[in-house]
């Protein structure tokens, strides 16, 4: 499959004093007088923000687009308006596309020079995302998400269905950057926008108020903000409504991580969640006394190359969101990845090359190792027993015996009460459960030594990956693992894996192997867990095939992450939530069909068009 997405290259900022300027187009990031008194009278007043928020209902969404984010001005100030004027069960979604972002620093530095903004600013500062290309999902309040799209403008809204009810048209001057006002452009905006969404822009050129008239948009020149002589409003025909966020009863099948991480995903959204698994929290894999967050870097943009770096991205945001580190269930000090051999080498030193990886993430620290900055290691049952203590959710020790044909659970556990979504977080039991279509899963055995530290290796802090990982002590026991058993259902421990795992740890980190006490390594016990993957090592993110039909209950599948829960469960979870919701998603439309449960039966139907026979 061939790369879709480009490295990000970032902005480079020529500061003139307090405001920053963009070197690659000569032109300030907002104005030297009062950047937010300007930002205000042209996209807060241009969109009447200020009317529309109050006449907002409970259940209503509002969703703003922007095609340049720049410094964050405009949304920030659009998020005080909402945190204002509109009433609290009402949500806003804020999406904005920026092919040059601001280094950390700078978009730091911009800031400072608001600081009626300062707490929405800091949240924004605290969240920034790698620079890295693709979406990247923030929480500015309980009831405002930001979603930073880094890339071309046009190529993010491609990606991008959501429906629009108002637009910041801001970017660097048409005459300086003509992509963000090109008429390809403009006219995809008109189809990402609701009947009745405004627009506002700076800019009143008058090829760019054509190309918005062509698109479909009712345009007209009003006087500008201080210096500027005009600028631009608009708006799409028809009568415009706002949008409506769904919530409900949702029955979240498994208490692993998958089901952990959705179900407070779905409750953070307003949903009454229970979680059903008659063995309680983390039973499973997600059961070990430890798991290494890390992924495997690639300098290749495919869909599913970036799945795995933006999962691994949108994990460490959750474990600094939800205090992990401080709740004392994980360290995030960075991962050792140590190179095995010359694929993976030639492999690492092409993500380092690539730009999809800022040496901020990801750097060689020796000629045969890698450093993951923000990767750790995370007890996995504490994390799920952290997510799952919500006051919107409750865990059930039931045990769902199949699906019926309406997509409903049996035994229902509702008590009476509709369930207006399943969530299936259940691993390798999906291919047991009746009432499924055959899924194209398997389960893969893994076996963890856990051995007594000693003196030396009390000292270790990062955890480390070769063929298999090493994570420092918990509660005085260190990790080695793991076997990798395709087709091995023995489901108990072997003296032999732990030969194995510690043969493996003496033959690739010899000098940790001795400080463990070599030969002479006390393993205090160990565990036995199935890893379930599908068949091209991707999870299965979405609605079941078969369940897809109007007037069923929703069942969606949460599966498949093998032996990369930890990392990709909070950005499935945050895929599925957005989904039910109806909210845009943190998670672009080529990544979303690479997820997609039904991905495999249009495949087979794709090779079967194409098929000429014998």
């Amino acid at each position: 499959m061939q790369p879709d997405f480009d490295p990000i290259q970032p902005a480079v900022v020529d500061w003139q004093g307090a405001t920053p300027v963009a070197t690659a187009f000569a032109d300030g990031y907002f104005g030297r007088e009062d950047g937010p008194a300007e930002s205000r009278a042209v996209f807060i007043d241009g969109n009447h923000l200020g009317r529309r928020f109050a006449e907002l209902a409970p259940g209503d969404l509002f969703v703003i687009g922007e095609t340049g984010f720049g410094t964050g001005l405009n949304l920030l100030l659009a998020a005080r308006m909402f945190a204002r004027a509109a009433p609290a069960m009402a949500r806003l979604s804020l999406l904005s596309a920026e092919l040059h972002p601001l280094m950390p620093d700078d978009l730091a530095r911009a800031s400072e020079s608001w600081p009626a903004l300062a707490p929405l600013a800091a949240r924004l500062c605290e969240q920034y995302p790698a620079l890295t290309p693709g979406f990247h999902r923030l929480h500015l309040a309980d009831n405002i998400d930001l979603t930073l799209m880094f890339g071309d403008a046009e190529q993010m809204w491609q990606h991008q269905p959501a429906r629009v009810d108002a637009w910041f048209l801001d970017g660097f001057a048409p005459d300086r950057n003509p992509a963000l006002w090109h008429p390809r452009l403009l006219a995809l905006l008109a189809r990402r926008s609701r009947p009745g969404a405004t627009l506002a822009t700076f800019s009143a050129a008058g090829h760019v108020r054509r190309g918005l008239a062509d698109a479909g948009f009712e345009v007209r020149r009003l006087p500008g903000f201080g210096r500027k002589r005009h600028r631009v409003e608009g708006r799409m025909p028809g009568a415009w409504r706002p949008g409506r966020y769904r919530t409900g009863e949702a029955l979240v099948v498994g208490a692993g991580l998958a089901g952990a991480t959705t179900a407070r995903a779905l409750a953070e959204r307003g949903w009454q969640v229970r979680v059903a698994d008659p063995a309680g929290i983390a039973a499973g894999a997600s059961g070990n006394r430890a798991g290494v967050v890390y992924t495997t870097p690639s300098g290749v943009a495919t869909p599913q190359n970036r799945f795995y770096q933006a999962s691994y991205l949108h994990a460490i945001g959750w474990f600094r969101r939800y205090l992990a580190e401080r709740a004392g269930i994980g360290r995030f000090n960075g991962v050792v990845q140590h190179v095995t051999h010359a694929n993976q080498r030639a492999k690492l030193l092409k993500a380092a090359a690539s730009g999809h990886w800022p040496d901020a993430q990801m750097r060689f620290i020796e000629d045969d190792a890698v450093l993951l900055a923000d990767g750790g290691y995370l007890q996995p049952a504490k994390w799920c027993a952290l997510l799952l203590d919500h006051d919107r959710i409750r865990l059930e020790r039931t045990r769902i015996q199949r699906i019926d044909a309406t997509g409903r659970p049996v035994p229902d556990v509702s008590e009476g009460r509709r369930i207006d979504a399943t969530v299936l977080c259940v691993a390798g039991g999906a291919r047991e459960m009746p009432g499924l279509p055959e899924l194209p899963l398997r389960e893969i055995r893994g076996q963890v030594t856990e051995c007594r530290a000693t003196a030396p290796s009390l000292r270790w802090r990062q955890a480390q990956c070769h063929d298999g990982y090493l994570t420092p002590a918990i509660d005085g026991l260190h990790c080695v693992g793991a076997t990798f058993n395709l087709g091995d259902p023995e489901p108990a421990p072997r003296t032999a894996d732990d030969a194995a795992n510690l043969d493996q740890l003496a033959g690739r980190l010899p000098q940790c192997w001795r400080e463990l006490g070599g030969a002479d390594i006390e393993v205090v016990t160990q565990r036995v867990a199935f890893r379930c993957q599908a068949n091209d090592y991707l999870p299965l993110a979405g609605r079941s095939p078969g369940s897809k039909n109007a007037g069923t209950t929703p069942l969606m599948l949460n599966l498949g992450h093998g032996s990369r829960g930890i990392g990709g469960t909070p950005l499935i979870a945050d895929l599925i939530a957005d989904t039910l919701s109806g909210l845009p998603a943190a998670v672009d439309s080529a990544m979303q069909g690479a997820l997609d449960p039904e991905r495999f039966e249009q495949r087979w139907r794709s090779r079967q068009k194409h098929w000429k026979g014998p």
